[in-house]
């Protein structure tokens, strides 16, 4: 029995930070990658069930399309992530056990079948540690050419792990979007609070601190999920007709 076996019925729940303001400058994303298609792309993969829609300053058509999903909603009024993403927090970390496992997610990725499966997965493999299925492609393009500073000759210095179903890499940092264990995110909520704290959440800043404590961050090669601007797709994958 491989370790994803153990976890079959393990609950994931998945909080869903979706707003109708547009944070910094207009953003090109690929044609799929609406805030209602990333939206019903997370129904189809998680399920109406585990998802719970934390809508900031929605407008009355972006409510009304999650009510018709079914979905729960939460309703804010913060605009800014870092408000958002708190109010997520606060939601999982209240509602859920110790040892069930969260995905926070923005509200412009996509992701392919079996990403559920993937997360628990991975989390069965490494439980302190967290979840990016978005394989960033800054880790691949050198900080002289807008990439990420730790890449080096075209890669991060990384470690490669096989588990049933794809290898897993360690890399640095990711977005706002991640899954981990409720105790992982207790044990660390000082660090997420302390980088949520202007309008704009400081993802970056806080891997690096997380992984300084100890806490990786892995994520599937190739990855399972893609941001949906056009500048930093999750490579070698066609997302525009891989998800529709």
């Amino acid at each position: 029995m491989g370790l994803f076996d153990e976890l079959t019925d393990q609950k994931v729940s998945v909080y869903y930070r979706l707003s109708n303001f547009q944070a910094g400058m207009s953003k090109n994303k690929i044609p799929n990658a609406t805030k209602q298609h990333c939206l019903e792309n997370c129904v189809k993969e998680f399920g109406v069930d585990n998802i719970t829609v934390i809508g900031d300053t929605l407008n009355d058509e972006t409510k009304q399309f999650v009510l018709d999903k079914g979905l729960k909603l939460v309703e804010v009024k913060n605009g800014t992530g870092s408000k958002t993403f708190l109010d997520a927090l606060n939601l999982s970390l209240n509602e859920n056990q110790d040892d069930d496992i969260i995905y926070l997610l923005e509200d412009d990725f996509l992701h392919k079948p079996n990403s559920l499966k993937l997360i628990k997965e991975g989390l069965s493999q490494y439980p302190q540690s967290y979840i990016t299925l978005y394989d960033h492609p800054d880790k691949y393009i050198t900080p002289e050419d807008g990439g990420n500073p730790y890449c080096q000759g075209g890669a991060e210095d990384t470690r490669v792990y096989l588990t049933d179903s794809c290898h897993w890499k360690i890399t640095n940092s990711t977005t706002m979007t991640f899954a981990a264990k409720v105790k992982t995110l207790k044990i660390v909520e000082p660090t997420l609070r302390a980088y949520t704290t202007g309008t704009y959440p400081q993802d970056f800043k806080m891997f690096l601190d997380l992984r300084k404590q100890g806490h990786l961050l892995v994520t599937p090669l190739p990855g399972y999920s893609t941001h949906g601007e056009t500048a930093w797709l999750t490579p070698l994958t066609d997302w525009e007709k891989h998800i529709k």
